[in-house]
This record gives structure tokens, C-alpha cells and sequence, in this order.
């Protein structure tokens, strides 16, 4: 679970890191662009060093390859302490377990009763965090403050503040998620992401009032807030509390695809839907927003201190 929001806490952070140097200060200027882009091959590079340094997964040496003293040494190493025979045993039941139940391909994933409307809420919920709209937010920023008539300077600094709370209510949540149900989260954040999108569509009809563009500010990371505290974070282990073992590689494979290929069409399709509606093209979102806010309400099932199997006889109950 921790591991699963700490994913989207390092994305968070490095969209921050990015923000930073992209200030035209720093390296966002005509002629330092190019250092910026260049930069990206830092941390590639690092982790094609580190990679070899690193030992294999503890489940694949002993799940799959059956070498148990190889697993126990590289467990050893990733938890840096020795008494690990409490996890070895775990992942020894978890091999007896798969000996029974063979792992699902992507055809029986899809073809199986039971696995298909877990697979359908966690493909709704990984285009719901994109089509929500944030990376709209993130990636035309700038742009949208200098609609609300900031300019370059200020509108660079007020995305900043909004990577900033990004990364603040990202750790939030990681207290967050303990205390609330992931249900209740995912539709308070949408809530208040519709919201903040109806206002902006509005304030944004008004910016020749110069408190208005402050209020866009404000909506903005509000915007971000919200989607921090629930949708941000929660599809992305969502999915491994949905799937036993035996089909979770294959959901987690469709899931993720589903995400990244849902980010591509709207970064691909807003900037062209901004010259034809204007301030109106945040109406599409809203639209999405309570869709997707319908959709959790009657169809997620809440998975707080529910066990793999209790959710999956959920499931088999509505068949």
C-alpha cells in the first residue's frame, strides 16, 4: 500500500524538480532549453550504473526459479537485516498457493466472469485520474495563468506553488489513506476537483478583474489539492487489492497501459480543443469529473481492511 503512494509521492517530486529548472532563471530560456531536455539522460544514466548493483526479486528467484538460498540473500540485502524467515515463509505459502492456481493470461483476464469487472473498475479508475484533468493542470500551467492575465514571471511562480502543494498533499495522503476508506477518498477528491473546475471555467470569463486571476490561482491549486488527496494516489494500488496473485501481473500490465495511454490522448488533444472552446474546454472535464464520480459511487467497492479473498467473493455475489 505505502509503496504504492510513495510512486505517485516521487512523481510528484520530480514534476517539482522539473518546475524548477523550467523558471526562466534557472534554464527556461531560448537558448538553456536544451540543457534542460539533455538533463533527462542523468538519471537514466544512473540508473543503467545502479541496476547491476541491485539484486533480483526475492519472489522471482524463489517463486520461479526455485532458488531458495539466492532469494533468502537478496531479501537479506533489501531489508538490511537477517531475520527474514517470517517473509521467506510467506512467499513459501504464496509458491504453494500458485502450484494450485495458475497464473491468468490476458485472454482469460478478459474472458473470465470474475476477473472482468474488477479489470473494467480499474481500467475506469486509471482513465478517471487522467481525463480528471490534472495533467492539463501540469503540463499548461503557465498557460492557463497567463489566460487569467499573469504574466511570465508570475504565472511561473504560481505553477511552482501548485507543484509544491502537489508534493505537500501527497504526503498528506499517505496518512490519509490509513485513516479514510479509499472509496470515500477517490470521491471527495473528485468532488472537489469538479468543483474547482466549474469555478475556473467561470473565473476565467472574468479576468479583467484583477482579483479574479489571484482566484484562479487559487482554484488551480485547490484543483491539485483535491487530486492529491485521493486520485492521485489510490488507482495505482487500487488495482493490486482488486487481483489475487495469480492475476495481478496481468491487470497491473493492462492498468498502467490504460493510464499512460490515457495521459497521451489528453496532453495530445487539449491544446487543440483550447483554440476552439477557449476557457469552455474545462465543461469536457467537469463532464468527465461527475461521470467518474457516478461510476465510484455505484460500481468501486471499498477495499479498506478487506482481504483479497473477501473482495473477490464480493464480486462473485453480484454475478
Amino acid at each position: 500500500l505505502q509503496i504504492g503512494t510513495v510512486y505517485q509521492l516521487v512523481i510528484t517530486i520530480t514534476i517539482l524538480l522539473s518546475q524548477i529548472l523550467g523558471l526562466e532563471s534557472v534554464l527556461g530560456t531560448p537558448h538553456s532549453w536544451p540543457w534542460l531536455l539533455a538533463l533527462t539522460a542523468v538519471p537514466a544514466a544512473i540508473q543503467c550504473v545502479t541496476l547491476p548493483l541491485c539484486p533480483e526479486s526475492p519472489k522471482y528467484l524463489l517463486l520461479n526459479k526455485a532458488q531458495e538460498l539466492h532469494a533468502q540473500r537478496a531479501l537479506n540485502w533489501l531489508r538490511g537485516d537477517v531475520a527474514v524467515h517470517g517473509e521467506m515463509e510467506e512467499m513459501h505459502q504464496e509458491a504453494e498457493k500458485n502450484k494450485i492456481s495458475k497464473k491468468v493470461t490476458l485472454r482469460e483476464l478478459f474472458g473470465n466472469r470474475t476477473l472482468r469487472q474488477p479489470l473494467l473498475i480499474a481500467m475506469v479508475v486509471m482513465i478517471a485520474q487522467q481525463l480528471s484533468g490534472i495533467n492539463i493542470v501540469i503540463f499548461f500551467s503557465t498557460k492557463i495563468f497567463k489566460s487569467a492575465n499573469l504574466d511570465e514571471t508570475h504565472s511561473q511562480y504560481a505553477t511552482l506553488g501548485m507543484g509544491a502543494m502537489n508534493v505537500v498533499m501527497t504526503v498528506i495522503s499517505l496518512l490519509l489513506v490509513e485513516i479514510a476508506g479509499r472509496k470515500t477518498l477517490l470521491l471527495a477528491g473528485f468532488s472537489g476537483m469538479l468543483a474547482c473546475t466549474v469555478s475556473l471555467c467561470v473565473a476565467l470569463n472574468y479576468t479583467e478583474n484583477s482579483w479574479v486571476s489571484y482566484l484562479c490561482i487559487a482554484l488551480v491549486i485547490l484543483f491539485t489539492v483535491m487530486f492529491a488527496v485521493g486520485p492521485g494516489s489510490i488507482p495505482w494500488f487500487l488495482v493490486t487489492e482488486l487481483f489475487n496473485q495469480s492475476a495481478r501481473p496481468a491487470a497491473s500490465s493492462v492498468a498502467v497501459t490504460v493510464n499512460w495511454t490515457a495521459n497521451f490522448i489528453v496532453g495530445l488533444s487539449f491544446l487543440p480543443l483550447s483554440v476552439i472552446l477557449k476557457s469552455n474546454t474545462f465543461i469536457i472535464f467537469a463532464v468527465l469529473q461527475l461521470l467518474f464520480i457516478i461510476f465510484i459511487y455505484f460500481k468501486v467497492p471499498e477495499t479498506k481492511n478487506k482481504t483479497v479473498e473477501e473482495i473477490t467473493a464480493m464480486f462473485r455475489q453480484h454475478l
